[in-house]
């Protein structure tokens, strides 16, 4: 009998190529998604100014492991920051 191994339950890598969208951001004059892979989303937030980092939504194609916390798929706000804090140098 084969067993399959997903790698650690708790702490699996994050695919940052996954796609991504960035919402509840004004550009230009609409609030319009920005719809890319993880890393450039993540990326983006860091630049927004502070009223529009905590009013960000991140919404992703699959949930992720943050530290061993329970699976996410959405981010609002100052959690996007959490998730900052993983990106690849």
């Amino acid at each position: 009998m084969a067993e399959a191994t997903w790698g650690d339950a708790l702490d699996p890598s994050i695919d940052w190529k996954m796609s991504a969208s960035l919402e509840d951001v004004t550009r230009g004059s609409e609030a319009v998604p920005e719809v890319t892979n993880l890393e450039a989303a993540v990326r983006a937030w860091q630049e927004l100014e502070g009223d529009m980092k905590g009013a960000a939504v991140l919404t992703l194609e699959r949930p992720v492991h943050l530290d061993g916390g329970m699976p996410l798929d959405r981010f609002v706000g100052d959690a996007i920051g959490d998730l900052a804090r993983h990106l690849p140098a």
